[in-house]
């Protein structure tokens, strides 16, 4: 027999709102969404900024991996644009200096370092600063911001869009060290900080070492430093004919710098089979739609070098085969080798971390891949005042991901310097609030509109070729972004439903137009997803199961399949169906005092 459902357990609401549940920060999706809508951009932003920190960023360049998960890919296969959402409120926005939190004069007397000024460190500022603690940042580069600023390109992300976000955090009074390059652990515990948080990312790119490496000598470069390199004005050219080794977003923002900088023949060279790349699926689009062709089941063999020059390089075609358990193996096909000219290489195979600056004598213990041992959830190492987060503690990720480690490793330190155990978590702040108006009236849009999925506009693809730091995505403007708003279907307003009102008449299962709601009689789960009106098919969403009815019968909704449309509530007699929001932050530094 099935449990009732804990209804008062946050996170089983939290796993409703599919969007929310599957950032990495947690941010109220839908929440923002229907700000939007009502055109209040502040409010969408700030609901942002509390979660996501850099909503104009993000806005632009985030993994989102919210977008696979919305319900809305459900019903016509287009999830909403949830991230190109977030831009809109950004773009759209009034002044926010009145909405950013006061920071204490009277500061608590707790000194922090945070190495790296990427979006995992400015996280940590941004939740420390308002508590008093003094925040000292270091990084190598002559600005914040870090990979945000070193390797994404300006036609993705203007400087004036990063700039903007990471100033709200630096303008909190942080005290930085830019053009610093930090050398010894042991020297900056030596200076006495209560904590340290290392944010450093994963700043080395890999090289493939094939013959002719050596010959090919400058013709040849490693993808991220070259992006670096180009957003710093230090590269502003490349020859005519380039090679892109490499399957991931570094590789297509590599390729389509290089055809802003005069390469005529760009490629994309990559192992893998086109649907096995790592790139997000719009980034190969963006790509192709510049006339960037993606050469895939090509495996790179060596440089070609002729009277001491790099011309090019060969490839060996492959095929991919799979085991029964889906493990891929890549198999020559046997045919000739295939050669490339080429003036210049950019390798974008992979990043790995780099710590030759930390002794191995400072009490941070490494593990395998030289990689530091780091709690998953505290984000503490082995020294219990350094902390690491983002890139630099389990590997690269993305900026979402490293925000949301920011947030986690914000509140161990807060933990730890008020004297408390940084395993005892403050629990999310959570609420449930009806929606009803009258009978047939709800505070929120519950019509399911029909639209599909609108299309972002492009700048000429002329003109964007021929300025590096011209955006490419013009964004929504604000009557395509309410229309898109739209199709958000609300899921963080909740059925929530209560047995004593219950008279068990079915009108709820009449009228439900997806069939998730079913009386029957209550049994062994697997039994109970078959008999429902209709078969509730996918084991990673929850089962909504009541409390017994008068009849000995239960309530059973598939959450999976429902629409939030209120039609239940609407025509429930009793009001036994309620719509709720429900509302869920994810806790943050000072929230557990």
């Amino acid at each position: 027999m099935l449990k009732p459902t804990d209804t008062a357990n946050p996170e089983y609401f939290h796993k409703v709102v599919d969007c929310q549940y599957a950032c990495p920060a947690h941010t109220p999706v839908p929440e923002y969404i229907r700000l939007i809508a009502a055109e209040r951009y502040t409010d969408a932003y700030m609901v942002n900024w509390e979660s996501n920190v850099f909503p104009g960023v993000l806005g632009r360049t985030c993994d989102r991996p919210c977008e696979p998960a919305c319900r809305r890919g459900r019903i016509d296969e287009e999830p909403v644009a949830i991230c190109r959402l977030k831009r809109v409120a950004a773009d759209n926005k009034s002044s926010i200096a009145d909405r950013l939190p006061p920071i204490p004069e009277k500061k608590n007397g707790k000194r922090i370092a945070c190495i790296g000024a990427g979006p995992a460190s400015l996280t940590v500022a941004r939740d420390l600063m308002p508590l008093g603690y003094d925040i000292d940042i270091y990084d190598n580069q002559i600005a914040g911001g870090g990979m945000m600023r070193s390797q994404i390109p300006s036609f993705r992300l203007p400087l004036e869009v990063l700039d903007e976000e990471v100033n709200y955090i630096l303008d909190m009074g942080v005290t930085t060290f830019f053009d610093v390059e930090v050398e010894s652990l042991k020297a900056m515990l030596e200076k006495d900080y209560d904590a340290i948080f290392v944010g450093t990312g994963a700043p080395r790119g890999k090289l493939l070492k094939l013959p002719g490496l050596d010959e090919a000598g400058d013709a040849v470069h490693i993808g991220i430093d070259w992006l670096s390199n180009v957003a710093f004005d230090h590269t502003d050219k490349i020859g005519k004919r380039v090679l892109v080794l490499g399957g991931g977003n570094t590789a297509m923002d590599c390729c389509r710098t290089s055809k802003r900088l005069g390469g005529e023949d760009v490629r994309v060279v990559v192992r893998s089979p086109f649907a096995d790349m790592k790139a997000s699926p719009w980034e190969k689009e963006d790509a192709m739609h510049e006339g960037i062709p993606i050469y895939d089941n090509h495996v790179p063999k060596e440089f070609v070098i002729e009277d001491g020059k790099m011309t090019g390089m060969l490839f060996e075609k492959v095929e991919a085969q799979y085991d029964d358990n889906g493990k891929r193996s890549l198999v020559p096909t046997g045919e000739d080798p295939v050669f490339m000219e080429a003036d210049d290489v950019l390798m974008a195979i992979g990043q790995e971390n780099a710590f030759p600056w930390i002794e191995r004598d400072v009490g941070v213990e490494f593990g395998e891949w030289d990689m530091p041992v780091v709690d998953r959830v505290t984000f503490q190492s082995t020294n219990e005042k350094v902390f690491f987060g983002g890139d630099a503690a389990f590997g690269p990720e993305n900026v979402i991901t490293a925000v949301a480690q920011g947030h986690q490793a914000a509140v161990s330190i807060d933990l730890l310097l008020r004297g408390e155990s940084v395993t005892d978590r403050p629990s999310p702040l959570t609420n449930l609030l009806s929606q009803k108006m009258g009978v047939h009236e709800w505070s929120y849009d519950n019509a399911v509109e029909s639209d599909e999925r609108y299309v972002v506009p492009l700048a000429p693809l002329d003109k964007a070729l021929s300025d590096r730091k011209l955006e490419v995505e013009l964004g929504f403007d604000q009557s395509t972004g309410y229309k898109e708003a739209e199709r958000c279907l609300n899921c963080d307003v909740q059925t929530v439903f209560e047995e004593t009102r219950c008279i068990e008449c079915d009108a709820c299962v009449d009228i439900c137009p997806t069939d998730c709601i079913t009386f029957t009689a209550n049994g062994e789960e697997a039994g109970l997803r078959s008999r429902l009106t209709g078969p509730a098919n996918n084991l990673a969403q929850d089962l909504y199961v009541s409390e017994d009815l008068p009849t000995g019968r239960v309530m059973v909704k598939d959450e999976d399949v429902c629409l939030h449309c209120g039609l239940c509530a609407e025509r429930c007699p009793t009001t036994a169906w309620d719509m709720q929001k429900f509302l869920y932050n994810v806790s943050k530094a000072g929230h557990a005092a």
